[in-house]
Formats: C-alpha cells, structure tokens, sequence
C-alpha cells in the first residue's frame, strides 16, 4: 500500500536547520540531561535515520513531493529547536511524530481548496510514472484512484492511523505512543478501516 516517495538528503540540511534554529535555542530554558547530550552530529544521525519515515508519513497526507518536502523541514527544524522539552531518548520517535502531525495539520488549515486539487492532480500523475504497458497503466490508475477515492471517504481518524501504519511504516505501539492511545485501539481501528476499504473495493467491482 506504500505509494510514497520517501528519500534522503545530506547533513547540510541538518546543519541548516540547526543554524536557523540555533538563536532561539540559546534563549530556550536549561535542558534535561538526555537533550543537552543531543549535539549536532547525533542529530544528524536521527535525521538520517527518520527522515524517511516522516517523509513518507507526511506525503502520504499532503500527497505533493514540493510541499511535503518543506513540512518535513520544518519538522526538523523545530524538533531541534525544542530538542530541550525531549526528556527521553527512548521517545524520540513518538515526540517526532507529533511535530510532523502538527505540521502537517498547519500546512492544511492554511491550504485552499482549489491548492488541493492541484495538490491531488499531481500526486496522481507523479505516481502514475511507471513503467508498464498501456493496458497494465491504464488498470494500475484505475485502482489507485478508486482506492484514494475510498481512502478519503474513511473518517479522519482512520485515515491518520492508516498513514501512520502504512505510509510511515510506523509499529501499533508507537502509533499509539503518538497519538496517545492503546495498542488495541489502533489495531482494532487499522482492522475496522481495512475492512471498510475492502468491502467497499468489492462492492465496486461487483457493481460493474
């Protein structure tokens, strides 16, 4: 289901972000022990490490390669200026994602309509660059539209955690780390979601 185009750039980004965040950060209150340990370089690992998985969360909510890229730095960018608030290392990953969902909630309630439509054009024709013959093309984009249809149709809930699962590759545990909710929660609303896209998937084909 993974449809994102997650990839990776060098630590001049990082270096970047940490410049620009890095007046703002001396004003910030004393660190716990953990974030004061976090330097540049180790950063820089964790960047390496997540960006794709947050890049490919954010795609696969904003669904344009330019702007996703630039929710992504602001997401490191500010992830780093408050690196201070993280009091454990071990929850990086959660702490991560909330930025990137709050980010990408920002990016949306800024967005017009009609941007979105654009948004959602180029998405498509992005994806549909695939090499294959006109009849496997012509099917490929048949289905993947059919299924974004269904997709948005999902209550908002179940289209986060759906990302989260499935665009981010993220765990049920750490999904409910994020989103401050139960394992069981989240694997009963990515099974309740599945079975909604299958049902209605099937519905589809029958009524042809």
């Amino acid at each position: 289901m993974r449809t994102t185009l997650a990839g990776r750039t060098n630590s001049a980004a990082v270096t970047a972000a940490a410049t620009r965040g890095q007046a703002r950060d001396r004003r910030s209150p004393p660190a716990s022990a953990s974030a004061r340990g976090l330097q540049l370089s180790e950063f820089a690992e964790l960047y390496d490490q997540y960006f794709p998985k947050v890049f490919a969360y954010v795609y696969g909510r904003v669904q344009h390669k330019e702007a996703s890229l630039d929710i992504v730095s602001d997401v490191f960018e500010k992830a780093f200026v408050k690196k201070q608030s993280l009091r454990s290392m071990e929850a990086f990953g959660s702490w991560l994602f909330t930025i990137a969902r709050n980010e990408v909630a920002s990016h949306w309630r800024k967005e017009k309509p009609a941007a979105k439509a654009l948004q959602d054009a180029a998405w498509h024709n992005e994806l549909n660059q695939q090499p294959a013959s006109p009849e496997d093309t012509l099917l490929h984009r048949e289905r993947l539209s059919h299924l974004v249809s269904h997709l948005r149709q999902l209550p908002p809930r179940e289209q986060e955690i759906i990302s989260l699962k499935f665009d981010a590759e993220l765990t049920n545990r750490e999904i409910s780390n994020i989103l401050n909710t139960s394992e069981v929660n989240v694997r009963v609303t990515i099974f309740r979601a599945l079975r909604k896209l299958r049902v209605r998937m099937a519905q589809q084909q029958e009524a042809r």
